[in-house]
């Protein structure tokens, strides 16, 4: 049997420049923190739970952006023998923890609802609120508006933006809120509309949670199909068939493919050609960053002359201890 040496063929995928991604998540910190103050001040004296949630909401985004915006340096550090992919499965961490972050917010918002309405408030000034919360949707708008674009494609991002997303939504539920107890009187539907927004944040984190868990756990990212990748490996002439696949990401963007084949291709040079076909084919029709192929000759089994005696004999003895 001859074994093909390992040739790995790396191209760097980038999804968002690093200073980029910093810029656009420092701005973002900045107006969540300067208005998360406002908003916590204004919750106290209005006696509001949606609009305290809100800003408890806010002050744990901060802390979400500085998350993120530690993972994005580490991910920015150099390959190394140690890391040879790098650092980028950081972000990955950071998404989960903005993910489960997501959830505890949720939970707590919940469990503060389910205890305002069994005493229920008697006095909620809602003018202060309804003001707040506009100004806050605003605020929102302007970060939704600088993360969307990005968020799609790293999960670090996503998890910065989800957090920013929730906070819209819980502006919207605070504004109806307002609205509700300024013209009908209804103090209820302040904890009615907090448990709304806690379940529409949690719909946003599962998915979220889920991603990042299989990514860490190295599963095959779901929006590439295995079947088809090794189908398509497997149809180049002189690849008899695929063993050891594996097919992984590192984080979006950096997908990794492992890979034997064997072949029954003798020369070395036509091997080599085959090698660097599947590996730029595979890297453009799938987007795969990185492909690494071991190519053997099928192990041919053992060939046994009958013709002489003692092979016939061992053969035998054989024979005799197995139906023994």
């Amino acid at each position: 049997m001859f074994v093909h040496s390992v040739e790995c063929r790396c191209v760097e995928h980038t999804q968002v420049n690093s200073l980029q991604k910093a810029r656009l998540l420092w701005i973002a910190l900045g107006l969540i923190g300067g208005f998360s103050a406002i908003e916590l001040a204004v919750s106290v004296s209005s006696g509001s739970l949606a609009l305290l949630a809100e800003a408890g909401h806010m002050v744990s985004d901060c802390t979400a952006l500085a998350i993120a915006l530690l993972a994005t340096w580490i991910a920015r550090w150099p390959k190394s023998e140690q890391a040879p992919f790098g650092y980028r499965r950081v972000e990955i961490v950071a998404a989960l923890v903005n993910g489960l972050g997501l959830v505890a917010i949720a939970l707590w918002i919940a469990w503060e609802a389910v205890e305002r309405l069994q005493a229920p408030a008697t006095e909620i000034v809602a003018l202060p609120m309804l003001m707040t919360a506009v100004l806050g949707l605003v605020v929102n708008g302007i970060n939704i508006s600088l993360l969307h674009g990005h968020s799609h494609t790293d999960l670090n991002l996503k998890g910065a933006f989800l957090h920013m997303v929730a906070d819209a939504i819980g502006s919207v539920g605070v504004i109806v809120a307002a609205i509700a107890v300024y013209a009908f009187g209804w103090y209820w539907a302040d904890s009615v509309i907090s448990l709304m927004v806690a379940a529409v944040i949690v719909a946003g984190a599962v998915p979220l949670i889920h991603q990042s868990f299989g990514i860490l756990l190295e599963q095959t990212p779901g929006y590439l199909d295995a079947n088809a990748v090794k189908a398509r490996l497997e149809s180049f002439d002189g690849i008899l068939r695929v063993e050891n696949f594996r097919l992984w990401a590192i984080a979006p963007g950096q997908e990794m493919l492992l890979a034997h084949c064997v072949v029954d291709v003798a020369d070395g040079a036509v091997r080599d050609r085959l090698l660097r076909d599947a590996q730029s084919v595979l890297m453009d029709e799938f987007g795969l960053a990185d492909v690494c192929l071991q190519m053997s000759a099928p192990v041919l089994s053992r060939v046994v002359n009958l013709s002489q005696h003692h092979v016939l004999e061992l053969l035998a003895a054989q024979s005799t201890q197995l139906n023994d």
